[in-house]
């Protein structure tokens, strides 16, 4: 019995050993150690100059999560006749070919609450299509809105609810904004709720990326991702800069330090017209301008690499009703320097038709000023109908519209193409006959060139007998007779 007792001491104390090594320290030990004393915050002190938050909490309300859904064609199920003619190929089955199945897509994304009438700034792509478009606001309040207008050719929309209380944003002037500036942007992403990150303004004016048609992105390297589309992107005062909107991933879908916003200053002006006309009307100026390179500038005896070249004119356009021609650089409008085509692009996109500007350009090495009577952006769509009377009958059943920099990108053609693309074409038209394909761009009609819809139909109603297409068709050209 003594020799059991004395085997159970030592298990005993092995057990305790243990258990204190992982906590619980003996009494000696104890004393060994004294207390920690802590610094505690004082909680009256102001913050930081150095932090953000004071601005964060003011931006935080205005910026909105929204959510998004559409019913969208794929798939098939059910039964639909068969054409006899292909019976021998798929059997019978009841003579029928299975329908489209519906189902539903939803989409996450942010905004940014503008006015205290409701009216919310986000990207054209978080509502593109949707049938139902829900917001929750940051004190988790959710309302249904209505879709005000969109715009894609800049990726803006206007949404708006019906709601009291509101703290909209302060909008800022994006035009002001420097590289090297920090930004803050606000958002949604991956769906987790507001989220903020910093960064600085990496460049301005960034244009012929082939994101959108008309492009004049501010840069950040403030983490953008998936989800933060529509949100905010505000200074160090926590005004709004710009409209969070696309990011270059290389094949990631997360951020890499590269992202996009929209100025607001382009927002305004999109958001004003939708709300004021419903559509966006755009000024025209009738060029096709391309990059000055160092290469070009040498040539044409100018010292320093900036302004637009115009390398076509279109015709009876506000350009050559003015006087400009091929070869012109385009140095400045209305005073204001010209850096490269896609700004002159954007920047007379914003005015209104039937203003005058002033354009400075460089002509034979010398300066030339010219006024400028700005029209109406040319109809972008042309649908030639079957069964016309008129001599466009050869083209009937083709459907064509204006060449962007975002359709000759997805073409694999330079974004300063030039032309119409074929959108659709009846399979039974004279022109599929003759071998007119989808996706064919169409740059002149009779050796006429064409640069929009309204040069293709002009062109075709001056057309007799036979129309001889020139077709650029995965960067090849080709002539086409119809």
């Amino acid at each position: 019995m003594k020799m059991q007792a004395f085997l159970r001491r030592p298990a005993t104390l092995v057990l305790a050993g243990a258990l204190g090594f992982g906590g619980a320290l003996t009494a000696v030990e104890r004393l060994v150690n004294p207390p920690a004393t802590l610094r505690f915050a004082n909680p009256d002190e102001p913050a930081s100059r150095n932090s953000f938050a004071p601005v964060v909490k003011r931006v935080l309300p205005a910026v909105v999560s929204i959510s998004s859904s559409k019913v969208v064609k794929t798939g098939f199920s059910g039964q639909e006749q068969l054409d006899p003619l292909f019976r021998q190929f798929f059997g019978d089955r009841g003579g029928r070919f299975d329908t489209p199945r519906q189902h539903r897509e939803e989409g996450l994304g942010s905004g940014v609450i503008v006015s205290p009438e409701g009216y919310i700034l986000t990207n054209n792509h978080v509502v593109d299509g949707a049938t139902e478009v829900r917001v929750v606001l940051a004190d988790r309040r959710e309302f249904k809105a209505r879709v005000v207008g969109t715009d894609p050719k800049t990726d803006v929309a206007v949404v708006k609810i019906d709601a009291s209380d509101l703290q909209p944003i302060v909008i800022g002037d994006s035009d002001k904004l420097q590289v090297g500036d920090y930004v803050l942007a606000v958002g949604n992403p991956f769906g987790l709720g507001k989220t903020v990150t910093m960064g600085i303004v990496s460049a301005t004016g960034r244009g012929n990326l082939g994101i959108e048609d008309y492009e004049n992105f501010i840069q950040t390297d403030a983490s953008i991702n998936p989800g933060n589309s529509g949100g905010a992107l505000v200074n160090d005062r926590g005004e709004l800069m710009g409209i969070n909107t696309a990011i270059i991933s290389h094949g990631s879908e997360g951020n890499q330090g590269i992202g996009f916003a929209i100025p607001v200053s382009v927002a305004r002006n999109v958001m004003d017209q939708i709300v004021k006309n419903g559509k966006v009307t755009r000024a025209y100026l009738g060029v096709i301008a391309q990059e000055v390179t160092p290469g070009i500038a040498k040539a044409f005896h100018e010292r320093e690499v900036r302004g637009a070249l115009v390398g076509d004119v279109s015709s009876n356009s506000p350009a050559a009703r003015a006087g400009l021609q091929k070869g012109d650089i385009i140095l400045e409008v209305n005073g204001k320097p010209v850096n490269d085509g896609a700004q002159l692009r954007m920047n007379i996109s914003l005015m209104q038709p039937g203003t005058n500007v002033n354009v400075k350009v460089l002509r034979d090495g010398a300066t030339r000023d010219f006024t400028v009577r700005l029209a109406e952006m040319p109809t972008e769509r042309a649908a030639l109908e079957k069964n016309s009377d008129t001599p466009e009958s050869a083209m009937e059943g083709v459907s064509v519209e204006n060449v962007t920099a975002r359709t000759a990108r997805e073409l694999g053609l330079p974004s300063a193409t030039a032309g119409v693309v074929v959108t659709d074409i009846d399979p039974a038209s004279p022109a599929a006959h003759s071998g007119l394909q989808r996706g064919d761009v169409i740059q002149e009609v009779n050796h006429q060139a064409i640069h929009n819809t309204t040069d293709f139909e002009h062109a075709l109603r001056s057309s007799k007998d036979e129309t001889l297409l020139l077709v650029n068709r995965e960067g090849n050209t080709l002539y086409v007779a119809v």
